[in-house]
C-alpha cells in the first residue's frame, strides 16, 4: 500500500506548478507510430503547460541519472496522459485524445516507472501526450507536477498524519459543542459545532488526494468544495465572534462577511479563493473582538490574540494557510473554546443556584452576572429585557444597561406578572409603558424613556389587552 501511497504523498506536497522553464518544455505537432511518437514544428512553451480543451504534445531533454537508483516520471494535473522516453512507451493514464469523445479521463496523479534500459548515456528525450476535455472548470495552473525523480519517493507521511490528528480533534469538538447545544440550546454552541464540523469536513476533503487517486474530472468538485467549506468557516467565525462580543451588530457583520467572503469566488485560482476567504473572515472578526476588549467581556482578549496570530501567519505564509496549517489553526481555536464553554456553563449553573437563593430573600431584585461581576438590579427599575444570543440586555431607568449571562426564556418565568413578552426577543415592563403605537406595518411600544420597543403581530393583541386591563 505504501509503495503506491508514497509517490502520491510526494505529488500532494509539491507547491510549485509545472512551468515551461522547469524542464524547458516544447509544444509540438505530434502523432503516435509503431516506433514511438512523431513530432514536428516544436516551439518553446513560454508559460504553464496547459492541455485544457486541447490535445497537447510536449517534449523536453533530460540528462541520464548519475546513479543506479530507479527513476519514475511523476505527473499530476487535470489531464489524461501518455509518456515516452527515447521512443519507448512508459505507459498511459487514461487515454488522451483530440476531442472529448476520443479521450478517456485518467487519474489526477500518475506514476510511470522508467526501465533502466530506456536511458541513454547522454541526452534523453521525454515526450508526453496530454489532453483535458473533462475538467469541468478552467484552472489557472492545471498541471501540478511533471517531473522525473527517484522511485519510490522517500516517505513523507507527516502531513497526512497531522491532518488526521486535526480531523479527529475537530470532530471531537463538533460532538462536544453539539452535546452542549442539545442540553442548553445556546446559539454560540451551535455556531461552534458548525465551525468544527465545517473545518473537519474540509480536512477530509483535503485528504482525498493522498488517500484516493481519483479521476481528474472530480478535481474541480473537490477544489470547489474546499473553497465552499473555507468560506463557510469564515462566515461562521464572524457570526460567533460578533454574537459573543458585539451582538447588536450581528446582522450587519454577518451580511458583510457573506458579501466579502462570497466575492472571493471571483478570484483567480482555487488557492487564492480559499486563502482570501479565510483572511477576509478573520479580518472582519477582529472588529467585534476589539469591541469586546473595550467592553471588558471575558474571553475577548484571547480571541483577539488568536485572530491576530491567524492573520499574521496567513499574510506571511499564505501557502501554509492553503495547506495543513489551516486545520491546526482551526483546531487550536475550537478546542480551547470547547473547554472555555464547558467552564462557562459550569459557572452559569453555580450562578443560577446563587441567584435563586438570593431571589428568595430579595424578590424585588434580579441578580445580574455581568462582565463587571455580580450586581443586584431592582426589578422595578428594569424598563425592558432584550435578547442577545447567550446574553440578555437589561435596559434600566436612567439610560443604564446591563449585560446579563442568562437566556430570555429563563427570565420570563423569574420576572413578575407586569413583565410581558412583546416580541420573540423583547420583554417589556408594562409599568413603564406610555402607549402602543402603529408605525406603518409594525407596532411600537413607547416607554417612559428610551427607544420604542418592537411588538410582533402575533403578540400585539395580548399587549393591547394587558394595557387596557387596568382601565376596565
Amino acid at each position: 500500500m505504501w509503495r503506491t501511497l508514497l509517490p502520491i504523498l510526494f505529488l500532494t506536497s509539491l507547491a510549485t506548478l509545472a512551468r515551461a522553464q522547469d524542464l524547458a518544455w516544447e509544444a509540438c505537432h505530434g502523432a503516435p507510430s509503431v516506433t514511438g511518437p512523431v513530432l514536428s514544428d516544436c516551439r518553446p512553451i513560454g508559460d504553464f503547460v496547459d492541455p485544457q480543451g486541447q490535445e497537447l504534445w510536449i517534449r523536453a531533454t533530460i540528462p541520464a541519472p548519475s546513479d543506479t537508483q530507479p527513476r519514475a516520471l511523476y505527473v499530476a494535473g487535470v489531464a489524461s496522459s501518455e509518456a515516452w522516453l527515447n521512443g519507448q512507451r512508459l505507459g498511459s493514464n487514461g487515454r488522451p485524445g483530440a476531442s472529448a469523445r476520443d479521450e478517456i479521463p485518467g487519474r489526477y496523479q500518475a506514476t510511470f516507472p522508467i526501465r533502466e534500459t530506456a536511458w541513454r548515456p547522454d541526452a534523453n528525450t521525454l515526450v508526453l501526450r496530454l489532453s483535458s476535455f473533462h475538467g469541468g472548470l478552467r484552472f489557472a495552473g492545471p498541471m501540478t507536477a511533471i517531473t522525473v525523480l527517484p522511485f519510490p519517493y522517500p516517505q513523507r507521511a507527516a502531513l497526512l498524519a497531522v491532518t488526521f490528528v486535526a480531523t479527529g480533534t475537530l470532530l471531537a469538538a463538533a460532538f462536544g459543542f453539539g452535546v452542549i447545544h442539545a442540553l442548553r440550546r445556546t446559539g454560540s454552541s451551535l455556531i461552534l459545532a458548525a465551525m468544527a464540523s465545517v473545518a473537519a469536513a474540509q480536512s477530509i476533503v483535503e485528504s482525498l488526494r493522498p488517500l484516493f487517486n481519483y479521476p481528474y474530472p472530480l478535481h474541480a468538485w473537490r477544489m470547489s468544495a474546499i473553497w465552499g467549506l473555507a468560506a463557510a468557516f469564515a462566515i461562521l467565525l464572524v457570526a460567533y465572534v460578533t454574537s459573543r462580543f458585539l451582538p447588536k451588530a450581528r446582522g450587519l457583520m454577518i451580511g458583510l462577511a457573506m458579501g466579502g467572503v462570497g466575492a472571493t469566488v471571483l478570484f483567480p485560482g482555487f488557492d487564492n479563493k480559499t486563502v482570501w476567504a479565510l483572511i477576509l473572515g478573520v479580518a472582519l472578526a477582529v472588529a467585534p473582538a476589539v469591541a469586546g476588549v473595550r467592553r471588558r467581556i471575558p474571553g475577548a482578549r484571547p480571541a483577539l490574540a488568536y485572530l491576530a496570530l491567524f492573520l499574521a501567519l496567513a499574510l506571511g505564509f499564505p501557502e501554509w494557510l492553503a495547506d495543513f496549517s489551516y486545520f491546526l489553526l482551526a483546531a487550536s481555536l475550537v478546542l480551547p473554546l470547547l473547554m472555555v464553554e464547558v467552564v462557562r456553563l459550569g459557572r452559569e449553573d453555580r450562578g443560577r443556584e446563587a441567584a435563586l437563593t438570593r431571589a428568595v430573600s430579595l424578590p424585588d431584585r434580579l441578580t445580574v452576572a455581568s462582565a463587571r461581576g455580580v450586581e443586584l438590579a431592582p426589578v422595578a427599575e428594569i424598563l425592558a429585557v432584550v435578547g442577545a444570543d447567550d446574553y440578555v440586555e437589561l435596559r434600566m431607568v436612567g439610560g443604564r444597561s446591563l449585560l446579563h449571562a442568562a437566556r430570555l426564556d429563563g427570565l420570563t418565568a423569574q420576572l413578575p406578572a407586569n413583565f410581558l413578552r412583546v416580541h420573540r426577543s423583547v420583554i417589556a415592563n408594562l409599568a413603564h409603558v406610555q402607549r402602543l403605537e402603529r408605525d406603518g406595518d409594525r407596532w411600537r411600544l413607547h416607554l417612559s424613556e428610551g427607544a420604542p420597543l418592537p411588538v410582533s403581530r402575533a403578540r400585539q393583541p395580548a399587549v393591547r389587552e394587558a394595557l387596557e386591563a387596568p382601565s376596565a
